[in-house]
This record gives structure tokens, C-alpha cells and sequence, in this order.
């Protein structure tokens, strides 16, 4: 794997070529992110400074797209990494063989992602400010899960694990 430095460099020029998309999919191959059920890129709107929106799109079981900001890149490189892996946690959700038909257990699913890397192990870690804020919408989903449910108890080692993330971060 290439040096940060050198991949920053990298994803500066497809930037700079207004080649997003293009630095997207360097990004999945650097980080071991492939998916059978990855389509690849499109782009949505630019994103703000305060909101970055990446959504996967497609038919349960066919395979997706994510939409990302054509100024993804003019954000921190380890967030935007984190943003990545979510999407593809979904990607992940919506094929054939791993179906996730709860929203909020696919969430649940790629925030927690975001926080301990269990999926992708190169994705590097964001700020403890990102950290917190991703932890707090984990714990948000979890929430919408139902209390006492099915899938709350499915998932109450890892909420442990994510109260105890966020509190160190206090």
C-alpha cells in the first residue's frame, strides 16, 4: 500500500481533473473497499463545510451506485475514507448473498463500521470530533431499533462498545 502522502497526492490530482469518480475508485482498490456488488460512482451535489452527503442507490440484490459530492476530496482524506466505507457497508447490505432489509440495523451496521474498522481494516481513523458525532448516530439507530427488540439485543455487546468509545471521547 502506498504512503498517505503519496496517496493524497494522488487523489490531488484526479481532484484537480475534476476526476472524483475516478479518485473514488483508486481509493476502494488502495483500501481493499471492492465489492462484486459495486457499480461505481456518480455524483451529487457539491457538499458543505457543516454536510457531506454519500448515499448507495440501487435495487435490494442488483448492484449499486454511490452518489458522492464532486468536492469530496476537498475534505479531510480520513473522514472522507470513513464516509466511503459506510457507503460501501451498504453496498455490502443491498446484495444478493448479505441482505439488510432494516434501515436502521444497516446504520447501525456502518457507523459502527466507521468506528472499529472490523470490515475494512485499512480505512484510517478521523478525528475524535468525527468519532464522536459517528458514534452518537450509531447510538441513534440503535435507539430506533425498538426498545428491548430483537435486533437491540443483537447488537447490545456493540452498543457497549460504542458508549464506552464515545464516553472516552467526552
Amino acid at each position: 500500500m502506498k504512503s498517505q502522502a503519496e496517496i493524497l497526492q494522488i487523489i490531488n490530482s484526479f481532484h484537480e481533473l475534476g476526476e472524483t469518480a475516478q479518485a473514488g475508485e483508486f481509493l476502494i482498490r488502495e483500501f481493499g473497499l471492492e465489492q462484486p456488488n459495486f457499480k461505481g460512482f456518480e455524483y451529487r451535489e457539491a457538499a458543505k463545510p457543516d454536510f457531506i452527503l454519500m448515499t448507495t442507490e440501487g435495487t435490494f440484490g442488483e448492484p449499486q451506485i454511490i452518489r458522492l459530492p464532486e468536492n469530496a476530496f476537498e475534505f479531510p482524506f480520513e473522514m472522507i475514507m470513513n464516509l466511503i466505507a459506510h457507503e460501501m457497508v451498504h453496498v455490502i447490505q443491498k446484495s444478493k448473498e448479505h441482505m439488510v432489509m432494516d434501515k436502521n440495523e444497516r446504520e447501525w451496521q456502518a457507523y459502527y463500521e466507521m468506528l472499529f474498522h472490523k470490515i475494512f481494516p485499512k480505512i484510517p481513523e478521523c478525528s475524535n470530533f468525527h468519532k464522536k458525532f459517528f458514534g452518537e448516530k450509531a447510538l441513534d439507530y440503535y435507539k430506533r431499533m425498538g426498545e428491548g427488540s430483537e435486533l437491540q439485543q443483537k447488537y447490545a455487546s456493540q452498543k457497549l462498545e460504542v458508549e464506552n468509545l464515545v464516553a472516552s471521547l467526552l
